[in-house]
């Protein structure tokens, strides 16, 4: 019996009789004289829980509540040993990391409180020193209002509409929709939204930080079946979709082969390596502007083999740059 359990079974055994002696505690949980007296101290000392020793009694028993303690008596309905504390104070630095409007922070905050009481003094320490040990570096990321998450979010769990004043990055224009959410993307620092677009009627992918207000409508959203929804999503190369799927051909050097044949680019790409140790990979794209982006950050190092007019749009790509500099 682990540690929670026998707080459980303290708790319960105290429920359930007015006075529980030592000698009963010890033949219920099977545990050591110095073990026992720890799990009572922890439960009166650190969970608050209002366990009175009476000498007259002979035992222990639950003592009424001070309605002026602040603290809950009752055990919590969730226990976590110390491997699984570490990686959730673990994972809210992750949070923290990868939510800059500090929403997802916001409302876990009273778990990570309840957790660092947990761990005890010396486990205060040790949660702190984790935390700055776990260090989250953003690139290129673009703020969101909190108020927006939240109504995307709210949104998507009860499946309501929502009106939306959206800025197009590409042309600074402003226009005003309803749309069905359908999925939350956190891709590369930055939060998308996945939704059918009633002003277009079709599919459609937002940035959150391009939302410029955003209306609550108590209409349903639109349901997409899976069918059509990977379709759309599925095919496609990064935050892009729709279209018509094409198949990228790329040889990389033997020094960046070492790094890209690790790399996932796409679920359904496929790469082998040639006898001079370079690495070709092969994976599919529907739109070619973030593709040409990972292509030419390689410099030399990355050749487009085909299609042709994928190798043509990059040749010319070079062109251009080759203009601003010589």
């Amino acid at each position: 019996m682990d540690r929670t359990e026998r707080f459980y079974k303290i708790n319960e055994l105290l429920r359930a009789k007015k006075v529980v002696s030592f000698a009963t505690l010890l033949a219920a949980l099977g545990v050591s004289r110095s073990t026992l007296k720890r799990d009572l101290n922890y439960l009166c000392e650190r969970l608050h829980n209002p366990i009175a020793h009476s000498r007259d009694l002979g035992g222990y028993q639950l003592a009424a509540p001070d309605p002026a303690d602040q603290h809950p008596h009752e055990l919590p309905g969730l226990w976590f040993s110390p491997t699984e504390i570490h990686a959730l104070l673990t994972m809210q630095q992750l949070l923290a990391g990868l939510d800059a409007g500090g929403v997802l922070t916001t409302h876990i905050a009273p778990l990570m409180e309840r957790l660092n009481a947990l761990l005890g003094p010396e486990g205060n320490a040790e949660a702190t020193e984790l935390r700055q040990r776990v260090h989250i570096i953003r690139l290129a990321q673009r703020s969101v209002q909190p108020r927006h998450f939240e109504q995307v979010a709210t949104a998507l769990a009860q499946r309501k509409r929502l009106h939306m004043a959206y800025t197009a990055r590409g042309n600074g224009h402003t226009t005003e929709r309803d749309i069905s959410p359908l999925r939350l993307v956190h891709y590369r620092d930055n939060w998308y939204l996945d939704a059918w677009c009633h002003y277009r009627q079709k599919l459609r992918n937002f940035a959150l930080d391009a939302i410029t207000r955003l209306e609550p409508l108590n209409e349903p959203a639109r349901e997409v079946s899976a069918a059509k929804f990977n379709a759309t999503y599925g095919p496609g190369y990064g935050i892009f979709s729709g279209g018509t799927v094409r198949w990228a051909r790329l040889r990389f050097s033997p020094e960046r082969a070492r790094w890209v044949a690790q790399e996932q680019w796409h679920p359904e790409q496929s790469g082998k390596h040639e006898r001079d140790g370079s690495y070709l990979l092969r994976l599919p794209y529907t739109d070619h502007r973030e593709l040409i982006m990972d292509i030419l950050k390689h410099g030399t190092h990355c050749e487009v083999l085909g299609p042709p007019s994928l190798r043509r749009i990059v040749g010319d790509e070079v062109k251009r740059m080759a203009e601003k500099y010589f």
